[in-house]
């Protein structure tokens, strides 16, 4: 298994609590605090960061042009059920 790229190193400063959990968590299970440090993140980017860049996209695209009205949707969703209908 291949090592991934890495960034340079930054600097974050934590609240004390917060960094003692992830030292708990990191003996816990023999990682280190940075690898708990990125599962975290990954686990953050994967849920509410992706709903944070899912909002930026809708935002994105309704400036783009690239939307619908609602009404005109459900035109549409009520057209397709009459013609499966009739």
């Amino acid at each position: 298994m291949s090592k991934p790229e890495l960034s340079d190193p930054i600097t974050l400063r934590l609240p004390v609590d917060v960094l003692a959990e992830i030292e708990r968590i990191a003996t816990a299970s023999d990682r280190t605090r940075s690898w708990i440090m990125v599962r975290a993140m990954r686990l953050y980017l994967a849920g509410e960061g992706a709903e944070v860049l899912t909002a930026v996209k809708g935002r994105d695209d309704i400036r783009a042009g690239k939307s619908y009205l609602a009404e005109d949707l459900f035109a549409e969703v009520e057209e397709i059920i009459r013609n499966k209908v009739a």
